[in-house]
């Protein structure tokens, strides 16, 4: 399945591409070898922009206690370090790096209430840059959870993602591992707990949006 936000590119894609192929085919009829070369490169352009936008069935992993990834990646932050924009205080920093060849949902890793939401505007460092979770376009979202823990997670651009999507605002509820935004062509996730959460996964672990548990909640 392919998700929704994918629909413009690959449009985009196919029509840039059979106008390539078509001008190669015009201006040089006799080389035929050029010609399929295109073709093969085309192709294979094609199956990567395919490959981005899929959208697969998941079987979530649910739990009022629990913090689910909220996308698909390599765990490659964890530390404790100091919330700035709504908590002001130290909390647990787990970020999730996303190549271009992951599933680029991202989900809400609890359940309840967006009790914060804000975009920014910003730069677009490689998404690994420490800066890159202050200084680069993201966004920030804080679920309360049923029992009133807050979670904050930032959606972040990196040098190739040049769109952050989000389907959340102030006030709505929302369901854990249900999609709250997608960003195009590499990017990172940071999710902030508190201090007492224990971490269920290490640096450099593979996890899967909306299935690995990253920590579990007192």
């Amino acid at each position: 399945m392919l998700h929704r936000e994918g629909k413009a590119t690959i449009m985009t894609t196919l029509i840039g591409l059979f106008v390539l192929n078509g001008l190669i085919g015009y201006l040089l009829p006799e080389w035929v070898i050029i010609q399929n070369i295109f073709i093969g490169l085309s192709i294979v352009f094609l199956i990567i922009i395919l490959q981005f936008f899929r959208n697969p069935s998941i079987k979530p992993t649910l739990g009022d206690n629990l913090v689910i990834s909220p996308a698909d990646g390599k765990v490659v932050v964890i530390e404790e370090v100091m919330e700035t924009e709504y908590f002001n205080e130290k909390r647990l920093q787990v970020s999730v790096f996303m190549s271009p060849f992951n599933v680029h949902v991202n989900r809400n890793p609890v359940g309840g209430v967006v009790k914060y939401f804000k975009y920014h505007p910003g730069r677009y460092l490689v998404a690994w840059h420490p800066k890159s979770s202050t200084e680069n376009e993201r966004t920030t979202t804080v679920i309360e959870n049923p029992h009133k823990v807050q979670i904050l997670f930032r959606q972040i651009a990196g040098a190739l993602a040049k769109r952050i999507v989000w389907y959340v605002k102030e006030g709505q509820p929302v369901q854990q591992a249900g999609e709250m935004g997608f960003i195009k062509f590499g990017s990172r996730v940071d999710i902030y707990l508190p201090l007492d959460a224990k971490v269920k996964v290490e640096l450099n672990q593979v996890v899967k949006g909306g299935r690995t548990i990253l920590a579990e909640l007192k």
